[in-house]
């Protein structure tokens, strides 16, 4: 019994590491798409973040994306560390 809830758990994290490749691939490719059109969705985002994020307030940058984009606290972390690093936001929603 133990060996089969053990391989199960194996499979599931096998599943949910390759569905997490996958989503890492779709964004650098729609990452590389949108810079090809000359998409820059930091634009469409308020100023203020990033400048949030230049004097060091993390945290008031992700309370302020999540305001502005109504996405949960999770992704708007998510989306303000890919701020953080020079990239461009996903699309919220």
């Amino acid at each position: 019994m133990i060996l089969a809830v053990f391989g199960m758990t194996m499979c599931v994290l096998i599943v949910q590491g390759r569905a997490q490749d996958r989503l890492a691939r779709l964004e650098r490719k729609l990452d590389a798409l949108l810079k090809h059109q000359g998409i820059d969705l930091n634009s469409q985002l308020p100023p203020e973040i990033t400048e949030l994020l230049r004097q060091g307030k993390k945290i008031e940058a992700i309370k302020l994306y999540r305001e502005t984009t109504g996405v949960g606290l999770a992704q708007a972390k998510d989306q303000v560390e890919t701020i953080e690093r020079g990239e461009s936001p996903a699309l919220p929603g």
